[in-house]
This record gives C-alpha cells, sequence and structure tokens, in this order.
C-alpha cells in the first residue's frame, strides 16, 4: 500500500539547487544508488517531503535516507537537519 507523501512545492527551486551542489558523501553513495543499482529499487536525490528536503528517497521503501556532512556548506540547511534530527 503506497502512502501519499505531502509536497512542499516552495522546496522546488532550492532541492534542484541542492542537486547541482552535490556533496562528496552524496556522490559516492548515490553512484551505488542511480539507475536501479541497488537491488533494483528507485530512489530521488533531494526529495522534497513535507518542510523537508531528504537526500536521497525510495518510494518503494519508503526510506529516507540523510547524508551528514556540512549540509551543502548551507548554513540554514544545516540548521533545519539539526532540528529535524532532534524531533525524529
Amino acid at each position: 500500500m503506497s502512502k501519499i507523501i505531502q509536497y512542499n512545492k516552495n522546496l522546488k527551486a532550492l532541492a534542484r539547487k541542492l542537486r547541482k551542489d552535490i556533496t562528496f558523501g552524496e556522490v559516492l553513495l548515490w553512484n551505488e544508488l542511480k539507475e536501479d543499482m541497488f537491488w533494483g529499487f528507485d530512489f530521488d536525490r533531494q526529495r522534497c517531503i513535507d518542510n523537508y528536503i531528504v537526500d536521497f528517497y525510495c518510494k518503494d521503501l519508503m526510506l529516507a535516507i540523510e547524508i551528514d556532512g556540512m549540509s551543502h556548506n548551507y548554513e540554514e540547511a544545516f540548521l533545519k537537519d539539526e532540528k529535524s534530527d532532534k524531533v525524529n
């Protein structure tokens, strides 16, 4: 059964920018996840979910993956990540 995930269209431009400014850690993981190479599962990069942008998301598994690091060197993104970590 698939679950509807809220999408905040206001984050679309930031997600696009984050996809262009990929970090080294994300590059390493993306090389393993892209093109359904990871056991045939499809992953998206910088996926908008509710009011957050997760680094990687697999719809079939309902799995979000966050890579720790400098958060694209954006202080605002770092603070949001820190806040979401405390909530979860």
